[in-house]
Formats: C-alpha cells, sequence, structure tokens
C-alpha cells in the first residue's frame, strides 16, 4: 500500500472542508483504484521474522494484525481527523464504544467527572452507574449552566463530558466558556458531537480538547452500519486511547469503516440538505404543538448560542405534545411516510418516544429531571420533500386529535 500522493500533510491540511470529506484519507494499492479499496483481513502475512520483529517492537512501520491497524479502517480515521482538524483519530465498533473508550482510557479510580444532565440515556448509564463502580466520582449539571460547571469543579476533576445538542432535549452547551474553564483548570474535554458532525459544529475551534462521535448517525447517513470515533491530539489518541483500545478490542470491522468512509463523501450535501428541510418542518411543527425545542426558531432561549457555534441547525429536534405518552403514540402510528425508529441522522426521516426508547433506562425520575416528558417526540428530518413531511404530520396531528 501507499498513499495517495496528495495525502502530504502540508497539502490536506490547506483543503476546505468539502475537499476534505472526499479526499482526505485515500491511499491507493499498486492497482491504482479510484475508490479506495475494502481490505477485510484479520492478519498479514511478512516476508522474513526480522520484519515482524520490528513492528512488534515499534521499530519498523507496517501492519501487525487488524486490531491494530487495517488499511480501510486508517483511511477513514485520516479523513475524520482531517475534517475535525484534529491531529489524530481512532475509530471503534459503536458509537456507545466511542464514549466508553474516550472516557475509560483517562480516567482511574479516585478521579472526578462532571457530565452534563441531558445527554443519550447510555451515556447517562456510563456516568451514573459504570464510573463509581470503578471508584470514579460523578457530577451531573445543566449543560447549559455555566456557573453550574464551575462549582462542580474539584481538585480531583480529570475530565468534563457532554453533548451540545443535547439529545434529545437540545440544550445548547457553551462551547467556548466550557472548554476554557476546563483548559484552565487541567481538564480534558469531551464533546459528543453526533448531532451536528464537523459539517456544522467543529468542538475543537471552540477549545475542545477531544470530540466522540456515533458514526452510525449522520456520518455514515443511511442506517447501514455501527460505528464510532473519537479524535484529538496525538498524545491523547497515541499514548492514552490506543493502548486502552487495542487491549480491549473495541475496534470497528473494515467494512464498517469503508461505508461511513464513503458515507463521509456526501456528508455536508446531506446536513445542508436535511437542516434546510428540518427548518421548514420545524417552523410547521412549531404552530401545532404544546412545545418545540429547535435550536434555530426564535422560540428557543439558546437559539444565539446555537447560531454562534453551529454553522447550521441539523436535522434533528424535539417536540411535546399535550395528552403525554398515549397523544405522543398516537402522533406515532399515525404517521404514514415518516418510520417510528430511534435512530438519527438517517436520509430517512425517523421519529421515536424518547421516554420509552432512548432514555427508557432514566426510569420516571432520571427523565424527568432531565426534561424528557412522555408527551416528547424526536424528529429525525431526512432528504424527502419537506412538503410530504409536513403533510404526513398534519395528518397524523389531526389522527391524534390536535
Amino acid at each position: 500500500m501507499k498513499r495517495s500522493t496528495g495525502q502530504d500533510r502540508s497539502i490536506t491540511r490547506n483543503w476546505r472542508s468539502a475537499t476534505r470529506a472526499v479526499r482526505g484519507g485515500t491511499w491507493r494499492s499498486e492497482k491504482g483504484e479510484t475508490s479506495e479499496a475494502l481490505f477485510l483481513t484479520s492478519g498479514y502475512s511478512y516476508d522474513d521474522a526480522a520484519t515482524v520483529a520490528a513492528r512488534f517492537a515499534g521499530e519498523a512501520e507496517g501492519m501487525t494484525y487488524s486490531r491494530l491497524q487495517n488499511p480501510t479502517v486508517e483511511m477513514l480515521e485520516e479523513r475524520i481527523a482531517l475534517m475535525e482538524g484534529a491531529e489524530a483519530c481512532r475509530v471503534q465498533a459503536t458509537g456507545m464504544a466511542a464514549m466508553t473508550t474516550a472516557l475509560l482510557c483517562q480516567l482511574s479510580a479516585g478521579d472526578h467527572i462532571v457530565s452534563a444532565r441531558a445527554a443519550f440515556g447510555s451515556c447517562r448509564w456510563i456516568v451514573d452507574n459504570l464510573l463509581p463502580r470503578f471508584g470514579i466520582e460523578t457530577t451531573i449539571v445543566d449543560a447549559r449552566d455555566n456557573a453550574a460547571w464551575e462549582a462542580a469543579v474539584k481538585p480531583n476533576t480529570r475530565v468534563f463530558f457532554f453533548e451540545s445538542p443535547a439529545n434529545p432535549t437540545m440544550d445548547i452547551a457553551d462551547l467556548e466558556f466550557i472548554c476554557a474553564l476546563a483548559r484552565a483548570k487541567g481538564i480534558t474535554t469531551v464533546v459528543d458531537n453526533a448531532f451536528c458532525t464537523a459539517a456544522l459544529q467543529r468542538p475543537l475551534e471552540w477549545g475542545a480538547d477531544v470530540v466522540a462521535y456515533s458514526a452510525t448517525k449522520l456520518m455514515e447517513g443511511q442506517g447501514r452500519v455501527l460505528a464510532g470515533a473519537v479524535a484529538g491530539s496525538e498524545e491523547f489518541i497515541n499514548d492514552l486511547l490506543l493502548p486502552f483500545q487495542r487491549n480491549t478490542g473495541p475496534n470497528c470491522s473494515p467494512f464498517n469503516a469503508w461505508v461511513v468512509h464513503k458515507g463521509l463523501e456526501t456528508l455536508e450535501l446531506r446536513a445542508a440538505r436535511q437542516s434546510e428541510n428540518a427548518l421548514k418542518v420545524g417552523e410547521f411543527v412549531e404552530g401545532r404543538v404544546a412545545k418545540i425545542l429547535h435550536p434555530w426558531l426564535d422560540s428557543h432561549p439558546q437559539q444565539a448560542l446555537a447560531k454562534k457555534q453551529m454553522d447550521n441547525c441539523g436535522p434533528i429536534f424535539s417536540f411535546e405534545v399535550d395528552g403525554g405518552r398515549e397523544k405522543a403514540f398516537a402522533v406515532l402510528d399515525a404517521l404514514q411516510l415518516i418510520d417510528i425508529s430511534n435512530n438519527i441522522g438517517d436520509a430517512r426521516s425517523l421519529m421515536c418516544h424518547p421516554a420509552s426508547t432512548t432514555h427508557h433506562n432514566m426510569g420516571p425520575d432520571g427523565r424527568a429531571d432531565m426534561g424528557v416528558h412522555e408527551g416528547m417526540l424526536r424528529i429525525n428530518v431526512g432528504l424527502e420533500d419537506p412538503l410530504d413531511l409536513i403533510e404526513d404530520l398534519d395528518q397524523a396531528f389531526a389522527k391524534a386529535g390536535f
């Protein structure tokens, strides 16, 4: 294998974002393929024993085992790093593998983590249940409250962990303030950017140390495979994350990496159109429901902050209907075009009831504290004609009685 002649760092760092998404991380074999090759292999053979010994000793470059290196996987990692403006990236089997790896690789018994209240249910499970089992202290704060972050800091605080916008409440965290506070205190910020990706928001530009992803979502974009990613400095990725990942094995398969790699080529186009569609659909929904949580609408209390740090609104927003779970289910059951699904980032429009799906494991009290109410619905707006989506929602709302 050889890298494409266009992959010299002195050249790629000057490429603009759309070019990086299409051309970044392109390696070509001696066959000269234009579309990146898919390397389905678990291991590698060597010309002699000295070569393999040198590679395992770190004295020579080259592949040793696909849990450690794979050409297809490394192409994806290189592309994501370029798009994020990061020095390095490692991809994982799922988004939750990425979150778990990003946290456990740097936390030990006796450490303290501050995490946002509003978050994906599994992320809260890690913070609320898993980390304390290993002697890691946790504090939950309202990510919208800058003073709460500052007040939560302790001498043993090692990590700030949050997502923005938050799932599914669409809370916006002040990236600039939180990351600056963390830097001043020697705390590492880990930002879950799955709702946006680098096409819409780049946390590293606001001072974040680490950005983590479910690449299953908007990056891949068509609901086909699972994958995760963590990007940051070479020191963090190579010295902290890599030893954890290579020895625990939450690796992304070459096939899944290849699918995500191809999905990134259309990411900016999809993110822009889906954001445009989501705004049109959101404007319609706002006039029909009790409450809407959409960062680009005037009704969102953090609209100005969202527009400061995001390039566009993204495809996802939430809203609440009167009548609790019964009415929310009535809306879902009446849909004719939009699918009932708990996935996001898909090119298809999808809707779910977070309280009974993505945040079911939080329990009633946990959901209430987070702001995930029984009447809440979360929608991922896809690439369909927004007028068809509006018509579908219109008839669903009518059948549900409002």
